[in-house]
């Protein structure tokens, strides 16, 4: 499966993505509403779970190429949270860019045409996101994608004391998003 926007491309990962995929989660900046950054090893092992999520089901998180420019600037797409929480079972959209990727629109680019995807394709219902409550930028990401803000949660995989725990949850229900994109 491969989604196409006027700029970008989701597409199944490659292995010559795994080398910028490390930079990106080793960058303090692009990590920061996280736990922390991650190892190459670490890193891989991540990539490798996208992989086989998206060779399972046929869909998950995409690796994002700029058509006829970057071959890899991160990752745009839908997944099934593995935790518990009052909100799962769900499918998120989320997305991950390099820093210099940012501030060029990439995100709420990716995020429609996978969002399109979610309740063309596979019919969801309805779709969450969440994220730190820090996480101002990735916050707008939802807004500008017509999602809305319902409330705040702990992070379950998260320790107590991690300062990145508290977490904001959106949603968006398939009819929203149909009145959206009329």
């Amino acid at each position: 499966m491969i989604l196409e926007t006027p700029r970008l491309r989701l597409r199944p990962w490659r292995e010559s993505d795994l080398a910028p995929f490390a930079a990106l989660n080793a960058d303090p900046e692009v990590m920061a509403h996280f736990p922390a950054t991650q190892s190459r090893e670490e890193s891989d092992a991540s990539a490798r779970r996208v992989m086989a999520a998206i060779a399972s089901r046929g869909w998950g998180f995409w690796a994002l190429e700029e058509i006829g420019g970057e071959p890899f600037v991160g990752f745009t797409g839908l997944s099934q949270p593995p935790f518990e929480a009052h909100f799962t079972p769900c499918v998120e959209i989320g997305w991950r860019l390099a820093r210099h990727a940012w501030g060029r629109g990439y995100a709420t680019e990716a995020a429609r045409a996978a969002l399109a995807f979610g309740f063309g394709e596979l019919a969801l219902g309805e779709i969450v996101a969440f994220t730190a409550t820090s996480n101002a930028r990735s916050q707008a990401v939802m807004a500008r994608l017509g999602m809305r803000r319902d409330g705040e949660f702990d992070h379950p995989r998260l320790a107590a004391d991690c300062p990145v725990r508290r977490h904001v949850l959106y949603r968006l229900a398939r009819g929203d998003w149909a009145a959206r994109a009329a």
